[in-house]
């Protein structure tokens, strides 16, 4: 008979099937989803771009042509969002504001959005992983550039200097990915975040040619933070570095998911329906 890796028996919730590994990688077979599950964007009710040019196709000069652009985007979102199996390869640590660190393993936003950083490998934004470490950095985050009811996290969080050890009390799988490229997406996704709308537009119109990556997070806090010794490699405006001295997989540490399932898929169907179907790269 063919041979399966069984996991152990767990109780029958979404929690638990979302936190399986084919829900992770989308190299693995995975079950179909049960029927009524909020984050499936399929069913009635869910927006519609117009007839005409896609919401989320990029701004073209005319020396561009419509099936370049696209081919370009689509195949970095693919080469990203595939052969994500299971791996020995250590996960990555994603750098972001400590704030927004804070907000993720609170469950208050669980969605991140990158441009990319000016040391970034290639030079634009990609998604080398599905499941990496959250580590929040002090670098380029302001009181100022968060909305007021969240401006005093940024005395809460505890963020890494440069040059001192890193602590990191959690990871993300995430488990939907978007391309954003026109300004009313903006305004879509507004509230669930918490950054000052000025600084979104900020992070959106830097880097005109590439579009503003939205991550969709399944977030955990671990039992135990662990700390990481400051190596003068892990500096500088880059939004994904290798820790040494990590587990290979985040989830072998005690954790737990900082959202109930429920509330968790009532927040990724917020975001899924906020933006056109063309937005999302699965």
């Amino acid at each position: 008979p063919r041979n399966v890796n069984v996991s152990p028996a767990h109780p029958d919730s979404r929690a638990i099937r979302s936190h399986n590994v084919w829900s992770v990688f989308p190299t693995a077979a995975a079950p179909p989803a049960p029927r009524g599950n909020p984050g499936n964007t399929s069913n009635p009710g869910t927006r519609v771009t117009p007839v005409g040019r896609a919401k989320c196709a990029p701004r073209r000069n005319p020396s561009e042509t419509s099936s370049s652009m696209s081919v370009v985007i689509l195949t970095r979102v693919t080469a990203s969002t595939t052969n994500q199996g299971p791996s020995s390869v250590p996960a990555p640590a994603l750098k972001e504001w400590a704030a927004i660190v804070h907000a993720l393993l609170e469950g208050e936003q669980i969605a991140d959005v990158r441009k990319g950083g000016i040391r970034e490998d290639g030079r634009h934004f990609d998604l080398p992983a599905r499941r990496c470490w959250l580590s929040p950095t002090a670098e380029h985050q302001k009181a100022e550039l968060l909305k007021p009811a969240y401006a005093h996290w940024v005395d809460l969080a505890d963020a890494a200097p440069v040059g001192q050890p890193i602590t990191v009390q959690g990871w993300a799988d995430i488990v939907d990915v978007a391309t954003i490229t026109e300004p009313e997406h903006l305004d879509a996704i507004d509230s669930k975040l918490i950054w000052a709308r000025d600084y979104v537009e900020s992070r959106f119109t830097w880097k005109k040619r590439d579009p503003l990556w939205v991550l969709v997070m399944r977030v955990h806090r671990l039992a135990t933070p662990l700390t990481v010794a400051w190596d003068d490699t892990y500096g500088g405006c880059t939004s994904w570095v290798t820790y040494d001295g990590l587990p290979a997989d985040p989830a072998t540490r005690p954790n737990e998911a900082v959202l109930s399932d429920v509330a968790f898929e009532a927040k990724r169907k917020g975001i899924r329906e906020a933006l056109p179907e063309e937005c999302w790269g699965r």
